[in-house]
Formats: structure tokens, C-alpha cells, sequence
């Protein structure tokens, strides 16, 4: 098919309109429905797969297959997609994680039309955040996202679902008003409105409603990522959700908070980025060690693991705040390798509570004699979440860290203090990590196995799953460039937008104390964030 064909639309529509067709399939059972869900999953990802390989063009920052149709004017809504180096690699990513959780669900016999209707759902609104380049169209897929979640983990979640569920949807609802107040101030200023980000990033807004504007989304997507505090929704959706619905939940859904401070507070509105970046530069160093101390106390396995993605994600606000490209592409390489680490991870969770029936670590033990090859897979995923060299987290992670240590900005007592703290969250990761593997897979077995259809062990599904999830953390690992050629081009733009904004920023600074009749001479530095 010709470059012209609608990619991004197909790719997006696809799993939505095959989702309708379900009440229609004669199946009583679920099976039919099962193998109809996952054909839809794994044709969805292998067009993403072609439509990027033949047709996106990793050596340059410009938008690509990009779509536009009027949709409802009144309201001056578009129909607007594309993909540049910050969507196209987590559009990939949500392909892939979304393919196996359908596979993972192999097992799901309650209400199966309903499970899979809303999984399909889900990863549309997926792809649609990554791919809109329409402010308003991105909020809608934003909020289509929150009810198939939500659903899923209130009818196919453990005992306090419920509790969880809720909790989810009132703290990303609340955090969905203050995006939406956002996206209307920037829509609205100046002498035309519109919602198309390419037009949005021709304006020149005033620094006071960037700073606005800027908080707004920080909320809204803060929620998401987690940043703390507001975090706490996370462990309670993950130790009740389902693991195909963790899967989602950490290997994608996460991602979408980071990509939206990537998308809009960084490069839409670098002026408040440039006073907003100390400020996340800490809240991640909060985060890694927050959640890395957290995770260490967490007695039942989901809720560690949990904790384990809060600390893990706090690179990602590292990264961005740092004003270098090696931020940029380590904060944007942190998201791609925690959402295939973290994926694996949940999966794996659940493949050994279908055996041993409990989330509580104190209750395991024994599971490596039992269990040798999930043992296995478990051990090595959970190598490439501690940063093992030769994974993808020690790539991304390391990154990071060289972005922080070479950014000209900060004052070398905030990088030190940054670094070190960062440090601590590094060092106490393997310790929580192999103590959970300490925990479930060794000592004495205290827990009463139940036979699959295959054995006790992993069977060839979940194998086949992990492996799928871990070929790419390696090759990421060992050949870095595999991942970071996607995006490179794009993260040396916005971090070259970022820091052209620093000086622009201090002149106006001076302008403005010097209309206020002020000696400039006398004046402290401007409110820059060299801190």
C-alpha cells in the first residue's frame, strides 16, 4: 500500500471497530472470542510494524504519517495524527504490550465478550494519545482510556476491586479537569483558536499562562506517570487488577504520563519547563527513593513491584528536567525499557499466583525447585529491572544519570546532591528485588500448588509471552542504537528549544525589572534554574 494510505487511522480505528463486532460472534464459551480478540491484537501491532518500517523515516525530527480530516467543526475539532520520535517508539510499545496481554488473558472465562470488548477499546485509546496531534482529540482518547480501565479492574479484580477501581478513576478524573482547563487556555489565546498542536506551537504565550497552562497538565499527567504524591492509586490498582490489565497498566499506560509532560510542558511550553525543571528534577529524586524504600516494605508481590515502577519512572522526570539531549533520550528510553520490563514483570506475578493462590511473599517460598523456568524468567527479568549491565534498564538509566552530570545549568551542589540520591534509589533496587526473588523462590514451599493443563511449571503461552517481552530488553541492552535512532533526532530538538528559551527568558527578565525602574546592575540573577 502506498505511504498516502490512512496508517495512523487504520491503527487506531482497528481495535475499536472489531470490538463492535463481538456481541455478534455465536460463542458461548469464550474461545471463539478469545483467538477473534487476539487475531485483532497481533494485526493491529503488525501493521503498526510495516506502516513503520517502510514508510517512517528515523533520520529526521519531522512529523510522519501524518493525517488530518475535519470531524466536528463546531466545536473545532479535527481528526489529526501523526508521529514523530517521542510517539512512534511508545506506539510501537503499546502495539506489542497490548498483543500480549490478550494472549496473557488466555484463561479469562467471566464475561469473556465483555473482557475483550474493553481490552480492544483500551488499546485504541492508546494509540490515539500517542498519535493525536490534536490538543482536543488527545483529551477525548485521554478520557476513553479511563472507563474500559476502570471496568476492568472493578469486575475481573481481587477482593478489594472495587476500592481500587474507584480510587483510579477519581484520582485521574480529577487530574483529566485540570488538563482540560489547560488545553482551553492555550486553545482560546490569541486572535484565532485552535486545537492543532503545530498551530499551538506557533503562538507566543505570555510566561504567566505557560506557568499556568504548565501546571495544569503537570497534575493531569503527574497522576498518570505516577509522580508523588500523587501516586497512591497505584499499588492499589496493581494488586487487585488482573495481570493481563497490569500489563497494560504498567507497560503503557504509565508511559502515556510521561509522553504528555515530553509532549506539551516540554516542548509546547519550554519558557515554563525552564522554571518548572528544578522542581521535577527533585520530585524524581523523590520518586526513586520513595519508591524504591516503599517497595522494600511491600509484603505482597504486586504491590512491590508496584512501588518498583514509582521509582523506576522517576528517571523519566530526571531525564526531562536535565536541558541535554542525553536526558531527553535516556528519560524517553526509560519509558520504552520500563514498559517491557515492568510488563514482564506483572505477568510473571500472575503466572505464579495461578499456582501457589496468594500475592503474599511471606506465604511462598520453595517455588525454584517447583517452578524452574519461571524461576528462570523471573530471575532474568528482574536482573534488567535492577540494572544489570547488558539489559535495557542499565542503558536508559545510565543515560540519565550522564544527562544529569553534563548539564550546564544546575550549580554542581544540586547535581551532586540529585546524583546521590538517585543512588540510594540504585542501591536499594536490588536489594527489594532479590529478596522478593529470596522470598518466593527459596527456602521451604508454604503454599498448596495447584496443577495447570501443562504441569506445575510455565507452560508454553507464558514462555512464549516473557520471551517476547525479554528478546527486545536485551537486544535494547546490547545494542542500544536499536531503540535510540528512533528518537534521537527528535530529543536533540527539543532539548536545542529548551535551552535556546534560557537566555530569551533572561532578557525578558531584565526588560521587566528595568520598566519597573529598576537598576538592572542591581537586580539578582534571573529566575533561572541555576540552582
Amino acid at each position: 500500500m502506498p505511504p498516502e494510505f490512512p496508517w495512523l487511522s487504520s491503527i487506531i480505528a482497528l481495535p475499536l471497530v472489531a470490538a463492535l463486532f463481538i456481541p455478534l460472534i455465536p460463542d458461548k464459551e469464550g474461545k471463539t472470542v478469545r483467538w477473534y480478540a487476539l487475531g485483532v491484537g497481533l494485526l493491529d501491532f503488525a501493521i503498526a510494524v510495516y506502516a513503520v518500517s517502510n514508510y517512517y523515516d528515523v533520520g529526521t525530527s519531522a512529523l510522519q504519517l501524518s493525517e488530518s480530516y475535519p470531524w466536528v467543526p463546531q466545536l473545532g475539532l479535527n481528526w489529526s495524527v501523526g508521529i514523530d520520535g517521542l510517539s512512534m517508539p511508545l506506539l510501537v510499545l503499546s502495539g506489542l504490550v497490548n498483543a500480549l496481554a490478550l494472549l496473557a488473558s488466555w484463561r479469562v472465562n467471566r464475561k469473556p465478550r465483555l473482557y475483550y470488548f474493553l481490552m480492544l477499546v483500551l488499546a485504541s485509546a492508546q494509540m490515539g494519545v500517542f498519535a493525536a496531534r490534536d490538543l482536543l482529540l488527545l483529551f477525548l482518547m485521554w478520557e476513553i482510556e479511563l472507563v474500559p480501565v476502570y471496568l476492568l479492574i472493578s469486575i475481573w479484580g481481587g477482593k478489594k476491586c472495587r476500592y481500587a477501581a474507584t480510587k483510579f478513576i477519581l484520582y485521574t478524573a480529577l487530574g483529566s479537569i485540570f488538563m482540560l482547563v489547560a488545553t482551553l487556555a492555550l486553545a482560546f489565546y490569541g486572535n484565532t483558536v485552535s486545537f492543532d498542536l503545530t498551530q499551538l506551537d506557533l503562538k507566543h504565550y505570555p510566561l504567566a499562562l505557560e506557568v499556568l497552562a504548565y501546571a495544569g497538565f503537570l497534575v493531569a499527567f503527574g497522576v498518570k506517570l505516577p509522580i508523588f504524591p500523587l501516586h497512591t492509586w497505584l499499588p492499589d490498582a496493581h494488586s487487585e487488577a488482573s495481570a493481563p490489565v497490569s500489563m497494560v497498566l504498567a507497560g503503557v499506560l504509565l508511559k502515556m504520563g510521561g509522553y504528555g509532560l515530553i509532549r506539551l510542558n516540554v516542548e509546547l511550553l519550554p519558557q515554563a519547563h525552564i522554571q518548572f525543571a528544578p522542581l521535577l528534577m527533585v520530585l524524581g529524586a523523590i520518586n526513586i527513593v520513595y519508591g524504591a524504600f516503599t517497595a522494600f516494605g511491600q509484603t505482597n508481590l504486586k504491590r512491590r513491584l508496584a512501588c518498583s515502577s514509582i521509582s523506576h519512572m522517576g528517571f523519566v522526570l530526571i531525564g526531562m528536567a536535565s536541558f541535554t539531549e542525553l536526558g531527553l533520550n535516556g528519560a524517553v528510553l526509560q519509558m520504552v525499557s520500563h514498559g517491557l520490563i515492568a510488563a514482564a514483570l506483572f505477568f510473571l506475578s500472575g503466572t505464579t499466583y495461578d499456582r501457589t493462590h496468594t500475592l503474599m511473599m511471606d506465604e511462598m517460598g520453595g517455588l525454584a525447585k517447583e517452578m524452574p523456568k519461571t524461576f528462570a524468567l523471573f530471575t532474568a527479568t528482574s536482573m534488567a529491572s535492577l540494572a544489570l549491565p547488558g539489559m535495557s534498564g542499565f542503558v536508559s538509566e545510565l543515560t540519565v544519570f550522564l544527562g544529569i552530570t553534563t548539564s550546564s545549568v544546575y550549580s554542581w551542589p544540586f547535581k551532586a546532591v540529585m546524583v546521590f540520591l538517585a543512588a540510594v534509589g540504585l542501591i536499594v533496587t536490588p536489594i527489594y528485588l532479590l529478596s522478593l526473588l529470596r522470598q518466593v523462590f527459596y527456602g521451604k514451599n508454604n503454599t498448596n500448588l495447584s496443577l495447570g493443563k501443562f504441569g506445575l511449571d510455565a507452560n508454553p503461552r507464558e514462555v512464549f509471552v516473557t520471551a517476547c517481552l525479554l528478546l527486545p530488553i536485551l537486544g535494547i541492552g546490547l545494542y542500544p542504537k536499536l531503540a535510540t535512532d528512533t528518537y534521537d533526532f527528535k530529543t536533540v530538538e527539543v532539548a536545542s528549544k529548551i535551552r535556546a528559551a534560557l537566555p530569551v527568558l533572561a532578557e525578558q527578565s531584565l526588560q521587566s525589572a528595568f520598566l519597573a525602574g529598576v537598576e538592572a546592575q542591581s537586580l539578582p540573577a534571573p529566575e533561572l534554574p541555576d540552582v
